[in-house]
């Protein structure tokens, strides 16, 4: 709906509402059944167990996991007690998967927790009576007070406002205030940021008093459209994740290759098939770095206690890694990341005489954190 190219009049008509009494209690209630509550729904959390399953999903891991127990089992057979192999090669796996598991919880933790900032509670007309409610039971149609200092609990149409600046820097990039004017139209497809007549979810009070009619919440609102691309993104590999894999994938199936060919040559010779086995699982524990993963994640883990220490919160290890592998980073003037698409379209040197077609294609940055 564009509700900021409509004047104040025909958004009242439009939501059903009278401006100098609110919502009536009725309507309240019908409007909390069909829109649901003012907040931002979360994606599922995901359990102990597929968080294990992910950590063990490892084309390595698994090849190690295996060499393992096929090491563990020639043992039982051999009538031997030898299984250092097989427990060192656990405890790598089980230490490694037990700092990724800690880590993604502690992120999950602090990424929760900061959404304790948002506005508690709103100031409401309903049945002709002020009432300050909670900001998850604003619903559509609801007429709002907002003084200096107050976060925006919705997307909203002005009604009536004095001297009102607004920050929106998280949803335009602009760290300047904005001056807003209930009396301005825009077109249906104005930017946010020329959208001078609404107010947005998330966006502060710099200044002044509003009266303003709510016309979205919850993932309706402007944040809610962008924390919805935000959850349902697909996890990508980083640089190093997919290098690893390939080298796993290439060193397994070689490793397999070769142990398959030396236990087939074991006929052709007439040796001990049972010797042969054992000393084809002997070059596959050999040949398979077992302490690669173990190394990886204690280098991961250290960015992220440094990063921590800057008061960045990083939710998957190999996250740390994908800011190191950044050619470009593509921002406006203010320097904040929003939802906006940057296209770099030409790449000039430093005297200016040679240019190039960039073949970066475009860079999406979304406002938030990274994860």
């Amino acid at each position: 709906m564009y509700w900021h190219s409509m004047n104040s009049g025909e958004v009242l008509k439009k939501l059903d509402v009278d401006p100098k009494k609110g919502l009536s209690l009725m309507s309240v209630k019908k409007r909390e059944i069909k829109y649901g509550k003012n907040k931002l729904l979360d994606c599922k959390s995901k359990s102990l167990f597929k968080k294990l399953l992910e950590q063990l999903s490892d084309f390595t891991v698994i090849t190690l996991l295996f060499a393992a127990a096929v090491s563990f089992i020639t043992s039982i057979i051999h009538g031997e007690s030898d299984y250092i192999d097989s427990i060192i090669i656990l405890s790598i796996v089980v230490v490694n998967s037990i700092i990724g598991i800690m880590q993604e919880s502690k992120a999950e933790k602090a990424i929760n927790s900061l959404k304790k900032l948002s506005s508690p509670h709103t100031r409401v007309l309903r049945g002709g009576k002020y009432q300050k409610i909670s900001s998850e039971n604003v619903v559509p149609g609801d007429i709002v007070f907002l003084n200096t200092g107050d976060l925006v609990c919705a997307d909203a149409r002005i009604i009536e406002c004095s001297n009102l600046q607004v920050e929106e820097s998280s949803l335009t990039g602009e760290s300047t205030a904005v001056e807003k004017d209930e009396n301005y139209i825009c077109k249906s497809k104005a930017h946010i940021a020329d959208q001078k007549n609404m107010l947005f979810s998330s966006s502060s009070i710099i200044s002044g008093h509003a009266v303003a009619v709510v016309v979205e919440t919850g993932m309706n609102t402007q944040v809610g459209k962008i924390a919805s691309l935000i959850n349902c993104e697909e996890t990508s590999q980083t640089p190093l994740q997919e290098k690893l894999s390939n080298t796993s994938k290439i060193l397994g199936i070689g490793t397999i290759v070769i142990c398959l060919v030396i236990f087939a040559l074991s006929f052709l010779q007439s040796t001990d098939t049972l010797e042969m086995f054992m000393i084809s699982v002997s070059l596959a524990v050999a040949a398979i770095p077992e302490g690669l993963p173990a190394v990886v994640t204690i280098v991961l883990a250290s960015g992220v206690r440094r990063m921590a220490s800057r008061n960045a919160i990083v939710r998957r290890l190999p996250a740390v890694e994908t800011l190191g592998s950044a050619n470009v980073i593509c921002s406006d003037k203010t320097g904040t990341l929003t939802q906006n698409k940057m296209t770099v379209v030409e790449i000039r040197g430093v005297k200016g005489k040679e240019s190039f077609k960039s073949k970066l294609g475009d860079i999406v940055l979304s406002y938030g954190m990274l994860c």
